[in-house]
């Protein structure tokens, strides 16, 4: 997509003419002689000593002195070897031919007294026959000279080489290519209305928010049918929600469905080295805005120059920054059409100030995307995709969790897949199996792992999936598997739900914390061992037993009491306790309880159901796959069928 960088710019930047260039110009003439002055401009001077001076001058050879500065110049005439002409033809026995030429010797002055006397008796081949002498006294120059050379001039040097690097800092993406920018430039990427080719259309799983949107994009096309009733655009609109859920691309696509030139610049664009560049580049993108209005700006990471001023540590540019967007965003006037879209991971971390009605009067919440939004994210990035007929609903339920990049991710793999096993287009199998990859990573076929290990990783899987099939309430096992992976998983058991799940209860949660113990059961119970393939299982037992009582109140002693804050919801969620040291050791021996019965339960289960377990091990271990259907069939006594 070609984009219009220098849209926008000021008419003197577009010119190469100006001080700067004139500056660096004369700074790069001067290098030059400098440099080449004293190959080019000046005879060729050679090197003697004052012993050779003095015998020349008494053979009456030397037609010219000049002492300068403690060096003796002197000249005469010497015979120099002739150059031939590059095209001539060349002689194998032919002599070399000498020419006589004036040449130039210099040597060290020394303590001489008879100097004087010795040239003007000494001979020369001058018409007069007397050598030519002269000595030049050094020049001193006046305070003022001085001043100027060595105060001065450094200081322009450096005050230039100031201004250039401040320059450069403030050089941004709105500039025509290799001029100065003006200080304070935006630095925006400026994309004009017929630039920006996204829309709704390129937009899935987040319909809540395109219909929130779609009322900025009425009002852009037709303000009249809003202004009439008194009815106002808001200024602002702050999309919140995890990385990748599409932030950047709605934003983008308000800018296509409205037809009006979008204005996209990062958060950290603004952050600058000297106090006060980032105001002035706020202050710049407004201007600009406002001249192309209707349009709309879009802020990315918009918490790199919002946080609130009480986390800001004293920052003062920071600081400068956000007060001045707060007053652009005061100053401008919505009826103009200018709207201002911002996006971040983090709204807690935002400046009360910015969120207040009148700035940011919208938040759009873009949560992960649902089952029907993951299918509908599959058939936008199939559309580019040659496929055959794929089973949405079953990729779409593998998928649970994932944004709608991890999607974009994932049909590109399974693209990649295809292509590597020649086939003609994407089938379900190769979307299914680039789940897995994205999930845990590409399968390490030439692993060589020793046959009881081999044997202990079977029954740790066939251990989760016993259990995970012997309880209710817990989601179908999918497929069972021992293949390592460049994760470093040595094998896997994959669990995928009928359907979309947005609450757990008590005993759903019990039983997955089962499910995740029934490993590390089922090699104390059949391989009477225990293994570090459990580290996994431990951790992720853990948080869920720790989040029942901390978070959810599930907690048989605290209650609906809360015992833990968590802050970056968006991006993984990070948990601090909020309670005694007391109350902290009873959660451990709450958790640790919870674990411990959970435990237990795995451990029943897989003891009543030892026969099973070994025959299902013994086909894991032969086939290393198989799928949840074979699993079923061998936990119901039947012989399995390999599924195509």
């Amino acid at each position: 997509m070609y984009k219009k960088r220098n849209q926008g710019q000021r008419p003197e930047q577009s010119s190469w003419f100006t001080w700067n260039s004139v500056f660096w110009m004369i700074i790069l003439l001067l290098l030059f002689n400098g440099l080449f002055y004293p190959f080019f401009g000046k005879e060729e001077v050679k090197d003697s000593d004052y012993i050779t001076f003095l015998q020349e001058v008494k053979k009456g050879k030397v037609k010219k002195v000049l002492i300068k500065d403690d060096v003796v110049y002197y000249t005469m005439d010497a015979k120099v070897k002739q150059s031939q002409p590059m095209l001539a033809p060349k002689k194998d026995n032919a002599k070399p031919k000498y020419t006589t030429k004036e040449v130039t010797y210099k040597t060290t002055e020394v303590n001489d007294p008879q100097l004087v006397d010795r040239l003007l008796n000494a001979k020369s081949p001058n018409k007069n026959g007397r050598i030519e002498f002269t000595k030049t006294l050094p020049q001193k120059n006046s305070p003022l000279m001085d001043f100027v050379i060595w105060w001065i001039l450094p200081a322009l040097i450096f005050y230039a080489i100031w201004q250039f690097g401040a320059r450069r800092m403030m050089k941004g993406g709105a500039g025509g290519s290799g001029g100065f920018l003006s200080l304070g430039q935006s630095g925006a990427k400026i994309y004009a209305e017929n630039d920006v080719k996204t829309t709704f259309a390129d937009v899935a799983g987040q319909d809540e928010a395109k219909d929130t949107l779609k009322e900025i994009v009425d009002f852009l096309h037709n303000p009249r049918k809003y202004t009439r009733l008194g009815a106002r655009l808001p200024k602002g609109a702050l999309l919140v929600g995890p990385p990748g859920t599409g932030k950047t691309l709605i934003a983008r696509a308000v800018a296509g469905e409205a037809g009006v030139p979008f204005f996209s610049i990062s958060g950290s664009e603004f952050v600058q080295m000297f106090v006060g560049m980032g105001a002035a580049k706020v202050r710049d993108l407004f201007q600009q805005a406002q001249k192309k209005a209707p349009c709309i700006i879009f802020i990315d990471e918009i918490d790199a120059i919002g946080k609130s001023r009480d986390q800001a540590m004293g920052n003062d540019e920071r600081e400068q920054t956000l007060n001045q967007l707060l007053t652009e965003m005061d100053g401008f006037d919505a009826a103009k059409g200018l709207v201002i879209l911002a996006a971040t991971n983090r709204p807690e971390s935002l400046d009360k100030a910015l969120l207040r009605p009148g700035r940011f009067d919208r938040r759009i919440i873009m949560e992960l995307p649902d089952l029907e939004g993951r299918k509908a994210i599959l058939k936008v990035h199939l559309k580019d995709v040659r496929h055959g007929n794929i089973d949405l609903d079953a990729v779409g339920r593998a998928t649970a969790g994932s944004s709608g990049a991890d999607i974009a991710n994932i049909v590109n793999e399974a693209a990649l897949r295809a292509v590597r096993l020649g086939k003609n287009e994407v089938e379900t199998e190769d979307l299914e199996e680039s789940v897995e990859t994205v999930i845990a990573g590409e399968q390490k076929k030439g692993a060589i792992i020793a046959p009881e290990e081999k044997r202990i990783i079977s029954y740790h899987e066939i251990g989760h999936a016993m259990v995970a099939a012997c309880q209710t309430h817990s989601a179908p096992v999918q497929k069972i598997t021992i293949v390592p992976r460049t994760s470093g998983a040595l094998g896997y058991t994959m669990q995928v739900d009928e359907g979309e799940k947005h609450l757990l209860s008590k005993q759903e949660m019990l039983n997955r914390i089962a499910t995740l113990t029934g490993g590390r059961a089922a090699e104390e119970v059949m391989c009477h061992t225990c293994t570090t393939g459990a580290s996994n299982d431990i951790e992720k037992a853990t948080q869920l037993a720790r989040a029942m009582v901390t978070t959810y109140g599930m907690s048989d002693t605290y209650g609906m009491m809360q015992l833990e804050q968590q802050t970056n919801r968006y991006l993984g969620g990070r948990s601090s306790l909020t309670c005694s040291e007391a109350t902290a050791r009873d959660i451990d021996k709450e958790v640790s309880e919870i674990i411990k019965q959970a435990h237990d339960k795995a451990v029943k289960i897989i003891t009543d159901h030892a026969a099973e377990m070994d025959k299902a091990a013994a086909i894991l271990l032969k086939k290393e796959t198989i799928t949840g259907t074979e699993f079923m069939q061998v936990l119901e006594g039947k012989e399995p069928t390999t599924t195509a």
